[in-house]
């Protein structure tokens, strides 16, 4: 019988494996990892910085040639949609901000407004069809979000876009570095920054 440490391990690698190759979020790749290698259902699950340490060695190993272009393109539409929305605080958080992201990746943006419905109706002055849902929030709370997919000409096929809508005083708390002490978004100027880097090394 695998131990409970190999078995989070084993569980990490294949929901990594998951989330590169189909785009799954974490969430769902665990689950379905969990399913996948028939672990019990009580099985204490790996933690997100498990997870991404495991994306991170699965795309050294396997696709170190064409995740730096991937991710390059997608940067440049996550910019680009973040100087479209300026005007709502867009901060970039995810794979994409973060670096593990490939073409399946969807870019996730979190907006900080004063008016929760000033960004749905600036996506339909720009003729923007959407879905709006609901998704976790800061502090258990819930959050309005709106998701639609944008053309990325580099990658040649459209990718997923999701705005969380924020109040404007959540932005502070937002800030917060996470547990390893590195920011988990950035604003447009932070994202320029890492795509310039990016581009050095593309």
């Amino acid at each position: 019988m695998r131990c409970m440490e190999t078995l989070r391990h084993e569980l990490a690698a294949a929901a990594a494996r998951l989330v590169v190759e189909e785009g799954l979020d974490y969430g769902r790749a665990k689950r379905r990892a969990l399913s996948l290698l028939g672990a019990p259902q009580r099985t204490s699950l790996p933690d997100n910085d498990l997870i991404e340490r495991e994306v991170r060695t699965y795309i050294e190993l396997f696709c170190a040639d064409t995740q730096p272009g991937e991710l390059l393109a997608l940067r440049r539409l996550a910019l680009l949609w973040m100087e479209r929305l300026a005007r709502f605080r867009p901060h970039l958080s995810g794979a994409v901000w973060n670096g593990t992201a490939t073409r399946r990746s969807d870019i996730h943006l979190q907006l900080f407004c004063d008016d929760p419905k000033s960004a749905e109706i600036a996506l339909i002055d720009q003729g923007l069809h959407f879905e709006a849902h609901s998704v976790p929030g800061f502090n258990g709370d819930t959050a309005d979000a709106l998701s639609f997919t944008s053309p990325c000409p580099e990658l040649g096929e459209p990718i997923g876009i999701h705005l969380m809508i924020h109040d404007h005083d959540d932005l502070r708390g937002a800030l917060k570095p996470g547990t390893d002490g590195k920011p988990r978004r950035g604003d447009a100027s932070a994202l320029a920054v890492r795509l310039a880097a990016t581009e050095a090394h593309a």
